[in-house]
């Protein structure tokens, strides 16, 4: 790699028609990605690559002008510097907020090179276009929300963030919500029933803790497998799957790790109270993202952990 000091104009110009190229492409891709889920704002992206692409082409006329038809091939990645950009085709899910705060990033740097390029160079020519680029970049900005508000007006920005809410419960909150449910409701039985049969902490714990770990494999797996995601909108199956899964092992830790303290019905008393704040958490979520009403919400999960956990005391005393 090398310092932005050392390069000369002629690189400077090369350096800037790649960048100008790639935020262009990065743009299009955002466009292509956002399309089908959220229209508006891929049509802003579509016309912000177009914006980058005129740019371009002023810059390759300019080369061209001074330094003939052969453009050597500089990137960002051999100047240091420049922050690395994550390809759009790597990135599991698009969300609106990320997308547009790495749209900001995007031209904030752009700015911060052709300022510094323009104060390096000494042909007139090349300086008057680079320093016309930055404020064509400072411009970007009010383009940007002049392109936010005609093609995504109040009523569709609304409506697009609707449907990323949407998204996000069905692809993080929802198996999230199961697992953390399974976990904390179905190991409550071998957990208590192993307890009171033994009476000892220690066996309680490893009950408790591989009845968690497998219910978190188990539910990890069958979260994956359940559907890839292309009819349903859930996203990517091994994302759900892990969501999923850990969050069965957690809810299922919660209630076994204070059996790691020996005196048994100290380790009960406080197990009992981890459960109950584990059956409130599971309720205001199903109240908070699942629009569940909160005492039906309630009743649901603190009944059925009440039978299991009844059912579990049951079996260890019999």
């Amino acid at each position: 790699m090398r310092d932005f000091s050392e390069l000369t104009e002629r690189e400077i110009l090369a350096l800037a028609i790649s960048l100008e190229e790639e935020d262009s492409r990065i743009y299009a891709d955002y466009a292509e990605a956002l399309r089908a889920e959220y229209p508006a704002t891929a049509r802003m992206f579509a016309e912000m690559s177009a914006e980058e692409g005129d740019h371009r082409r002023q810059l390759i006329e300019l080369y061209q002008k001074k330094f003939g038809e052969h453009i050597p091939l500089i990137r960002r990645q051999d100047v240091r510097g420049f922050l690395r950009r994550k390809p759009v085709w790597q990135m599991r899910e698009l969300r609106l907020d990320t997308v547009r705060k790495q749209a900001e990033l995007m031209e904030a740097e752009t700015l911060r090179f052709y300022r510094q390029a323009a104060s390096r160079s000494t042909d007139a020519s090349i300086r008057k276009l680079l320093g016309d680029l930055a404020e064509a970049e400072v411009r970007h900005e009010f383009l940007a929300g002049e392109l936010m508000q005609k093609n995504v007006p109040e009523p569709v920005r609304e409506k697009e963030e609707q449907a990323a809410r949407r998204l996000f419960l069905l692809r993080i909150v929802q198996p999230g919500l199961a697992g953390l449910m399974d976990g904390s409701v179905s190991t409550l039985a071998p957990l208590f029933a192993a307890a009171f049969a033994t009476g000892r902490s220690w066996d309680a714990f490893v009950v408790g803790l591989a009845a968690s770990i497998g219910a978190g494999i188990s539910m990890g797996f069958a979260e994956a497998l359940s559907d890839d995601g292309s009819l349903t909108g859930r996203g990517e199956p091994l994302m759900r799957g892990f969501v999923c899964g850990l969050m069965t092992t957690f809810g299922g830790l919660g209630h076994s790790l204070p059996y790691l303290i020996p005196a048994f019905w100290t380790a009960t008393a406080l197990a009992c109270a981890v459960v109950v704040v584990e059956l409130t958490a599971i309720a205001w979520v199903r109240w908070k993202y699942m629009e569940t009403p909160p005492i039906a919400a309630a009743l649901q999960v603190v009944l059925g952990g009440v039978l299991v956990f009844l059912t579990g005391i049951l079996i260890g005393r019999s």
